[in-house]
């Protein structure tokens, strides 16, 4: 049975992986599923997203370690640096288009980052990158009545429903300095802290609910699913 380890962005991420993710995918062929939060511990409290060259090498390095596992991201695409030498691979081109063409554009480009990296023979399935469009707090988007109960604010559901009506998708609420998901909750709860409240609404909305609503987030699950059927047959 195949391993996971998903490296994320922060503690929320870290949190998401570890309760409300891995009881789903260990019912579904992996033996282990946890997260990694990115960086030095010691430096972890700062804020940002590390830069590529090094997260790659962290993926790489994890990947070359242990054979059977499979690795993945979760990260904010609101975050990914995308200039000079810290830039993520696609970040910079996936402008202008829906959450799922960005997302598959910078996705596709981390994967062949990696196995560029890792030399012939390497299985694809063993890394499934993953970018949450635009970051964490859209997926909340996916069962206002849930999220407000969650945060203790129950008549902010009408203005959470208000937000997730002018997009197609809750993984579409856009991803501008003003207009970000994350912006968008403060300014209707203040005090919000996302590791806290992020994660008690996540559990709140439920996996199922996230998954029928968010497309991308979706596709996610399923190539990890696909990956550890592969992982197990080739191994």
């Amino acid at each position: 049975m195949a391993r996971l380890l998903v490296h994320v962005e922060g503690q929320t991420e870290e949190m998401f992986v570890n309760e409300v993710l891995s009881a789903h995918l260990l019912a579904c062929g992996y033996s282990i599923v946890s997260a990694r939060r990115l960086g030095n511990p010691r430096l972890r409290h700062r804020c940002g997203i590390r830069s590529w060259p090094l997260v790659k090498r962290e993926i790489v390095d994890h990947l070359r370690e242990d054979p059977r596992c499979i690795a993945s991201t979760m990260v904010d695409f609101y975050g990914l640096p995308q200039n000079g030498s810290a830039a993520w691979p696609g970040r910079s081109e996936a402008t202008g288009a829906s959450a799922l063409v960005k997302a598959a554009h910078v996705e596709t480009a981390l994967q062949d980052a990696i196995a560029t990296e890792m030399g012939p023979g390497f299985h694809l399935e063993r890394f499934v990158p993953f970018v949450l469009m635009h970051e964490f707090e859209g997926i909340l988007f996916s069962d206002c009545r849930a999220f407000a109960r969650a945060v203790g604010q129950p008549p902010i559901e009408i203005k959470l429903r208000e937000i997730r009506n002018q997009f197609e998708t809750p993984e579409d609420i856009n991803d501008s300095p003003d207009t970000a998901p994350s912006k968008r909750i403060t300014a209707l709860v203040p005090g919000y802290e996302k590791p806290l409240f992020g994660n008690i609404a996540a559990m709140e909305v439920g996996l199922m609910q996230i998954r029928a609503e968010c497309p991308h987030f979706n596709q996610w699950i399923q190539r990890l699913r696909t990956a550890a059927d592969v992982l197990g047959r080739v191994c």
